[in-house]
């Protein structure tokens, strides 16, 4: 009755559990997000022991999953496969998660640094680069695109991507987006060390403020940010409306957030209850995906390569946007602005703001840096509505 027998003589299983171990040490130990790595990792331990029917099958027109009851999908695969195609496949998880997002955003320091949202959309760079290069690698289009959006270092935007455009590689491309995400404070660095020159490093951004001030003061900041969710949403909807399911979320969290006392039950609902259930769900059914004939392959490889080369394309991308802007302006900007356009809020601001620390104690660059990260969120989950438009 026991385990023992099937797993020697499935050597790809132990392979896989030793993939489990290693990412729940890097979750527990050296904490890289655990809060998604963490139950990932521990979905394919559960989905790689053998008989224990909690991996995740994929449907096909053999096994007729699609076309079965949700009590007929618990009997036949199991549970992890019955909410699997509940919550996954649906792609309902990633919006809730960015509700939580959007709930926990401060659009303050965009607001006031509006200029610097520039530099979010030019990091996206690496989105549609990945694209191009996942094609000539011998990638499908769709399946392309979902390798691309990795270099937004958005995880929930990457996984409802691949759940839309390429479901078969869910596993693989949420395991290397929120891997590097959890590398930005070593990848951000290493792009900064051989694209931006010390001279440029000690912009100190204040200054800057003092030597061009702003002509135009925010007088009401409060109404501003609640009026700011609204007519983006409606702004974005309009141009990009496949981006709904994600942007629509994100403005909907950070709308309840601004109102105040009014919605704060809501506010804390979106935060506490349902972000963290959303994100325990997802992590075990993303891991229950990843068995070793879905994850040993060659393509998995290419896809865990890509999504490091689409990172630092996105990084590089945003600090050229800089370094061209600052050719045609007198008020110089910091390049660490542009290396913040990723989508990993509040990390890739945080980094940012100890490099330039490092170069100049005085150089405090944080809430700048925010407002291009900030933008970068929105950046990504606009640039996956425009490939899902084009390609589902």
């Amino acid at each position: 009755m026991t385990a023992i027998g099937e797993l020697i003589a499935q050597p790809g299983a132990l392979l896989m559990i030793l993939i489990s171990m290693v990412l729940l040490y890097l979750g527990i130990k050296k904490r890289f997000e655990p809060l998604l790595l963490i139950p990932i990792a521990f979905g394919i331990l559960l989905a790689n022991f053998p008989s224990g029917n909690m991996a995740v099958v994929q449907s096909t027109e053999a096994n007729g999953i699609m076309d079965m009851t949700l009590i007929q999908l618990a009997k036949h695969h199991g549970i992890m496969n019955m909410l699997y195609y509940v919550l996954i496949k649906t792609g309902l998880l990633p919006p809730l998660i960015f509700l939580g997002v959007g709930a926990l955003t401060d659009f303050g320091p965009l607001l006031r640094n509006l200029r610097l949202a520039f530099f979010g959309a030019a990091a996206q760079v690496g989105i549609f680069t990945m694209l191009i290069a996942a094609i000539y690698l011998g990638f499908s289009i769709e399946e392309s695109a979902a390798l691309g959006i990795i270099g937004g270092a958005d995880g929930p935007t990457a996984i409802y991507t691949a759940i839309v455009l390429a479901p078969h590689l869910l596993g693989p491309i949420a395991i290397a987006a929120y891997s590097y995400m959890a590398l930005v404070p070593i990848i951000i660095p290493l792009v900064v060390r051989f694209s931006v020159t010390k001279k440029e490093l000690l912009i100190n951004m204040k200054q800057q403020d003092k030597l061009y001030p702003a002509k135009n003061e925010i007088k009401n900041l409060k109404t501003l940010k609640i009026i700011f969710p609204i007519v983006l949403a409606c702004f974005i909807f309009v141009l990009v409306p496949s981006s709904v399911p994600l942007v629509g979320m994100l403005l909907f969290g950070n709308l309840i957030k601004e109102v105040g006392s009014d919605t704060k039950r809501l506010f804390s609902a979106a935060t506490d209850t349902i972000m963290n259930t959303a994100t325990i769900f997802l992590g075990l059914l993303i891991g229950g995906t990843m068995t070793s004939e879905t994850f040993l392959r060659k393509e998995t490889l290419l896809i865990v390569f890509g999504g490091f080369f689409a990172f630092a394309i996105s990084i590089l991308g945003g600090i050229l946007a800089v370094k061209i802007f600052n050719l045609f302006t007198k008020k110089k900007i910091n390049p660490l602005i542009g290396a913040t356009g990723l989508s990993a809020v509040p990390m890739a601001a945080r980094v940012a703001n100890d490099i330039a620390l490092k170069h100049d104690p005085k150089n405090h660059l944080l809430q700048y840096a925010m407002s291009s990260n900030i933008s970068g969120v929105i950046g990504s989950a606009v640039a996956a509505g425009v490939l899902i438009s084009f390609l589902s």
